[in-house]
């Protein structure tokens, strides 16, 4: 079983790097983009026979070591 784990910086922090690429895209000439917001990916595979299961331990993961839930959100998806 696999789980893929989607981090992003919460609405209302700054991003930094999601602000250099809007302004690299601008000078490349795509001037539609008005903001970017840049995260992870994380794909684990996993042992768990039950997706609840796994999804719970994913969580767990994440709360303690995948992501910085202070200013960071996370999605986890079994695949």
């Amino acid at each position: 079983m696999k789980a893929r784990v989607t981090i992003m910086l919460k609405d209302g922090v700054l991003d930094p790097q999601g602000e250099a690429i809007r302004h690299a895209l601008g000078g490349l000439g795509f001037q539609s983009v008005s903001g970017v917001r840049q995260g992870k990916v994380i794909e684990l595979d996993l042992a768990a026979g039950d997706a609840e299961a796994a999804r719970a331990e994913v969580a767990r993961m994440c709360e303690g070591l995948l992501a910085n839930t202070v200013i960071e959100k996370y999605a986890v998806e079994i695949v």
